[in-house]
């Protein structure tokens, strides 16, 4: 019996791995959603801009040790700088682990130090299943010409310790000093790992 809670907390935590079904080089899927104030966000909008999307989950471990570590919030700072728009997408549906609503998500930013350049409310999980999202975190990236350049894992370590987002190989950051760079992104396509997405 000792033994039976170190093995839930290990199927707790164990990562989900998926390869997303969207193809990058090709063009991402168009989406319209709401962000925490209400307002109309739309790819089409953002035409010209490199987008990153992030999807989240404030009660995935996974999610906790990229924010716990600071690693999250310094790339979405650095995007910023760098003219990338950072979106951060939220799919749980309603009664879900992460679901959150517009005040909601005011005070994990506050809470969290998050800084994207915006949070997407999903509760529908229409934007989700439009990019194959499995897993929170699950990362893509689109180009300013609208191709989806980069899908799936944020790095190369499945883990839930914040030490070791700081030391991991992070495939977003790769990417984005590519397209800065002009140079095509490689890898393009990675294995997610983290929590599932908690969809209705």
């Amino acid at each position: 019996m000792r033994y039976l809670a170190p093995l839930l907390m290990a199927a707790v935590l164990a990562a989900t791995f998926s390869a997303n079904a969207v193809d990058t080089g090709r063009p991402a899927p168009a989406f319209t959603a709401r962000d925490a104030d209400g307002k109309p966000v739309t790819l089409a909008g953002l035409r010209g801009r490199t987008v990153v999307l992030e999807w989240t989950n404030n009660g995935c471990p996974f999610v906790g040790h990229m924010y716990g570590s600071g690693v999250m919030q310094k790339l979405q700072r650095q995007a910023a700088a760098d003219g990338v728009v950072w979106l951060t997408v939220i799919s749980s549906a309603p009664g879900k682990q992460g679901y959150l609503d517009g005040p909601g998500v005011r005070a994990w930013k506050s809470r969290s130090g998050a800084a994207p350049a915006d949070v997407l409310l999903d509760p529908s999980g229409a934007l989700g299943h439009a990019y194959d999202a499995r897993t929170t975190p699950d990362m893509f990236i689109i180009d300013p010409a609208g191709r989806l350049v980069y899908a799936g894992a944020i790095d190369d370590n499945p883990s839930t310790r914040p030490e070791d987002a700081k030391t991991a190989k992070n495939y977003v950051v790769l990417a984005l000093q590519a397209l800065k760079a002009g140079r095509p992104v490689s890898p393009d396509l990675t294995k997610s790992y983290g929590c599932s997405v908690k969809y209705s």
